[in-house]
């Protein structure tokens, strides 16, 4: 996963009550945010017992709590406390919030440990996410004809997302990723040209010694793939929609072996099903995860396949788009 400011030392996410937004605090619900610099960013707020409480993802890492949310007449404030490699607070962020309609307007400024100020206080932008609809039935839903995003012989397709290091190519029908860890080296992500909804994607991967890649559907959510065969169930681990939902059950297998990856998403609900067992199913994703490319959850995006960490190799991908 993506590297990101250390936050607090705890994560978790909002449940589904932030699905729905109190009538009497317009700013409980869920927020897509466009961060300073133009990164994907979400905001969730809930209202429990007259206390409020919120969750943020920053551009990269994970979903985590804040340390701050409240009221100030028409203004909500949130408080962000960032912390060093020693755990130690190296910094409070504030950002405070005005609502229109829809949308908020936000404005982020900086403190150290000290009290003084860093940098220059940035404005930027957010936008209600709609509920997220009923579960929709699968078994009803009408697939198209699938679509090989692999050929098997050269990366004809895809395309690096950024200027970077590329150390993707294809050997002996397999897409690999070898990354060299060298000082100005950094290595790029890799996306597909074309660009879908929903859909039904099927593939194979297999992982190296301590790899960490994900894919990305739409560009926007994270399906981890991370070699944590044996380990405890997380939200960070194999299979997992990266810091938002945990899988049911371990069905990883041991590193070097080809495993199946089995996804589908459909109404912002994902099903996960890996070396054939069901470990997301049909479950509600509340909004983007780290270092997705927008957070706009409504528009049509690329897969893309995570390369800036480690070794990962990936073989028989194909998609078949959901016909509406």
């Amino acid at each position: 996963m993506f590297s990101s400011i250390r936050l607090l030392s705890f994560s978790a996410v909002l449940g589904l009550g932030a699905v729905l937004h109190a009538a009497d605090n317009p700013f409980v619900g869920r927020w897509a945010l466009t961060i300073p610099g133009g990164g994907a960013g979400w905001l969730g707020v809930e209202e429990k017992d007259g206390a409020l409480s919120s969750s943020v993802l920053w551009g990269g890492g994970s979903v985590v709590p804040t340390a701050g949310t409240k009221l100030d007449g028409d203004t909500l404030i949130v408080t962000r406390e960032q912390k060093n490699k020693e755990g130690k607070l190296s910094a409070i962020e504030t950002i405070t919030a005005k609502i229109e309609g829809d949308a908020l307007k936000l404005t982020t400024a900086k403190k150290n440990a000290e009290g003084k100020e860093i940098g220059k206080p940035a404005e930027f932008a957010g936008k209600r996410i709609a509920d997220i609809p009923a579960k929709p039935d699968l078994a009803k839903v009408k697939f198209g004809d699938p679509i090989q995003l692999l050929n098997g012989k050269d990366l004809t397709g895809w395309s690096l997302i950024k200027s970077a290091d590329n150390g993707w190519s294809v050997v002996d029908g397999v897409l690999q990723n070898r990354v060299v860890k060298e000082k100005d080296k950094h290595f790029g992500n890799l996306r597909t040209d074309a660009e879908f909804e929903d859909f039904n994607l099927k593939t194979e991967v297999r992982t190296q010694e301590g790899s960490n890649s994900g894919i990305y559907l739409r560009g926007i959510y994270e399906v981890q793939i991370m070699e944590s065969f044996g380990k405890p169930l997380d939200s960070h681990h194999m299979g997992a929609l990266y810091s938002r939902i945990t899988p049911s059950v371990n069905a990883e297998k041991p590193i070097g072996e080809w495993q199946t990856l089995d996804i589908t998403l459909v109404d912002r609900h994902l099903t996960v099903i890996l070396n054939g067992t069901t470990i997301i199913d049909n479950a509600p994703v509340l909004g983007c995860t780290g270092g997705a490319l927008t957070s706009d959850e409504f528009k049509p995006g690329p897969i893309f396949l995570q390369g800036d960490h480690t070794n990962v190799d990936y073989r028989n991908m194909v998609l078949r788009p959901v016909v509406k």
